[in-house]
């Protein structure tokens, strides 16, 4: 069976694998249709994501089709589509028995940790499932990103006319921002790519934003928009350690900054950046199982539109040479879709 896997930073290999068999007890065998390729997948083929183990198969925003399922499954079928939540939790460490499985101790993530969507077939636990029977494979694939963006906004609770900062426009603040839309909240992105800017003005109709520099000029931006507040939210999702580090100088007193970007470097300031304005710091770990059924139904009823999101496409045979292209902020990329 055909697969592609990283076997380390930066070299992807066509393989071929053993077929999975059939399905347990519980497990379901689904057939990838639509992979969508995230920041994750980019981090792992860069050597920056801390969580990717080595050699993997990719592959974790997935459009899949049910073929087959075994003993005491009930809640999909064969021939039902689906969006996976690829969160493989314990369900017995102290975050599972709170209901946060998103960060169980032993958490595996497929595509990231364990073998994951990037080849024909697969053995999944069926009730990491999500069936929606109006969604296209390539909607389905991009639920995923979807909830890292809804968790996210969750954990900073912006509420109606609250000063919300996204910092990157990139896919998964791009998805903060389909969130944080939806609570009345008055938002302003801040990116270093003038275009991601463009779009977030063009498509979602942001009224603020700000093109970092790195002079500190946006301080002043920030302020004519706020009133001279800041934020009573700010969100990074740029995974960048010198953004995350920054990202304090932005928060009203009393303020939430949520860390949803993942970086291996050090996150730095000086103490009283965070004790004076009494901030709450909190980190927003993948996303919970009752956000992709959420999505589903927004997506359904259009309150989310999809359309604008996939800016590229590719193939199966074509991947591997076209996803170096995809890294590189210069090509546009918005989210690139893999058709299997």
């Amino acid at each position: 069976m055909r697969a592609i896997r990283l076997e380390e930073p930066k070299n992807f290999q066509h393989v071929d694998i053993d077929e999975p068999g059939k399905p347990a007890a519980g497990q379901a065998l689904v057939r990838t249709h639509r992979m969508g390729i995230c920041g994750t997948d980019y981090s792992g083929y860069l050597g920056k994501m801390p969580f990717f183990r080595y050699p993997r198969i990719p592959g974790h925003e997935l459009g899949i089709e049910v073929l087959e399922v075994g003993e005491g499954v009930t809640n999909v079928k064969a021939g039902d589509k689906c969006s996976v939540e690829p969160y493989m939790n314990c369900g017995e460490c102290y975050a599972c028995r709170k209901g946060n499985g998103n960060c169980c101790e032993k958490l595996n993530v497929i595509g990231v940790m364990i073998d994951g969507g990037l080849c024909e077939r697969f053995l999944i636990r069926a009730d990491k499932l999500h069936v929606s029977k109006e969604l296209t494979f390539e909607q389905l694939a991009l639920v995923e990103t979807l909830a890292i963006g809804c968790h996210a906004t969750d954990r900073g609770a912006p509420t109606k006319d609250d000063h919300v900062l996204i910092i990157g426009a990139g896919p998964i603040g791009l998805a903060t921002l389909e969130f944080t839309r939806l609570t009345g909240a008055i938002i302003t992105v801040m990116d270093m790519v003038q275009s991601r800017l463009d779009f977030c003005r063009e498509t979602y109709g942001v009224a603020h934003t700000v093109l970092f520099t790195g002079d500190g000029s946006e301080l002043d931006d920030m302020r004519a928009f706020t009133n001279g507040d800041m934020y009573a939210v700010v969100t990074d999702a740029t995974g960048n350690n010198r953004s995350m580090s920054n990202a304090l100088n932005y928060v009203a007193h009393t303020g939430s900054l949520v860390y949803v970007g993942i970086t291996t470097a050090e996150v730095s300031f000086e103490h009283p950046k965070l004790h004076r304005p009494e901030m709450t710091i909190k980190g927003s770990r993948n996303a919970m199982p009752s956000d992709f059924a959420r999505i589903i139904d927004l997506i359904e009823d259009g309150t989310i539109d999809t359309s604008p999101w996939i800016t590229h496409r590719t193939n199966f045979d074509n991947v591997i040479g076209e996803f170096e292209t995809f890294t590189k902020p210069e090509s546009g990329v918005i989210k690139a879709i893999i058709e299997m």
